[in-house]
């Protein structure tokens, strides 16, 4: 019999009362993003002089304050297991059953259970907006909850529209705005694939959060697209720039057309290792919110 995720009487004031925040949040964020932040790091060029600008209007939103299935006008699914563990010889079988993905307390909760399903031995979920929504330049963001332990890959990231069937990755570009690694709580990761930078070689900076994790409570990830820059930030902090003069010699920007949003929990694989004999399951990873405004022209 199917069970839906239902939170401990302790979570839900925990998230409840992270309800409360992310309102005002968007004052404190609005008034950041007209304020120019320098960041200076001598020989470095993605740490040069950043500007934040100021994206404001909204082009989508799920705040998940329906409770049941994530909204079917905005999100699809990835189904299965991919060619190869999705290309990282993950272990997981992607579903869309409420096991896997609900939205419960105002809250989206993906759910990793080990658990034998299809000939895999873990279930998970990978929620898409490919064909529902996608958007050429502006701020994509999310306020996320990740797990923690040995082999959990939590995701929050962008793959670019094919232009035609014969068009595939890394040449149709990709975003990483969030990944991390749940055997290490306090470094986050953000990175561009494309052709001649995919994969080991892709573009990448690490974040490391002083004095606390990204498991113990949510943050805001979140990035700012424009012709010939992503700007890479989480909560408050604009951590990175990438342009294309951090490309490799010859590579080509392929950031400049529609890209649609991902949001995923991975079990294992070959940029985090399987779990281990500590990694308690079930996994959650919960989104408390995904907002995208419009580009405007501001650099």
């Amino acid at each position: 019999m199917k069970q839906k995720k239902q939170l401990h009487m302790k979570e839900k004031m925990i998230l409840l009362r992270s309800k409360f925040p992310k309102r005002e949040s968007i004052t404190g964020m609005i008034c950041l993003l007209v304020t120019t932040i320098f960041i200076m790091n001598t020989g470095c060029s993605t740490d040069d002089t950043q500007t934040v600008v100021n994206f404001t209007k909204l082009s989508m939103q799920d705040e998940f304050d329906t409770d049941g299935a994530p909204n079917s006008s905005i999100w699809g699914y990835d189904i299965g297991t991919g060619n190869n563990g999705w290309g990282n010889s993950e272990l997981q079988y992607y579903t869309d059953r409420p096991e896997n993905v609900t939205i419960n307390n105002g809250v989206m909760i993906i759910t990793a259970r080990e658990e034998s399903f299809q000939g895999a031995g873990y279930t998970s979920a990978r929620l898409i907006t490919k064909g529902k929504f996608e958007q050429t330049y502006g701020r994509f963001e999310a306020r996320i909850r990740v797990p923690y332990g040995q082999g959990m890959w939590p995701a929050f990231w962008m793959l670019g529209v094919e232009d035609s069937p014969t068009e595939i990755w890394p040449f149709i570009g990709e975003i990483d705005i969030m990944e991390m690694r749940g055997q290490e709580p306090t470094k986050l990761i953000g990175s561009l694939h494309g052709p001649g930078y995919s994969a080991g070689q892709a573009i990448s900076k690490e974040y490391i959060l002083q004095n606390d994790r990204l498991d113990t409570r949510f943050h805001v990830y979140g990035i700012e697209w424009g012709p010939d820059y992503v700007n890479y930030y989480i909560d408050d902090v604009l951590y990175n720039q990438i342009t294309p003069e951090d490309l490799p010699d010859g590579a080509e920007w392929v950031f400049d057309n529609d890209f649609y949003i991902l949001i995923n929990l991975a079990v294992g694989g070959t940029f985090v290792g399987s779990p281990n004999a500590e990694t308690v399951f079930p996994q959650t990873m919960l989104v408390d919110y995904v907002r995208v405004y419009e580009y405007n022209g501001l650099n």
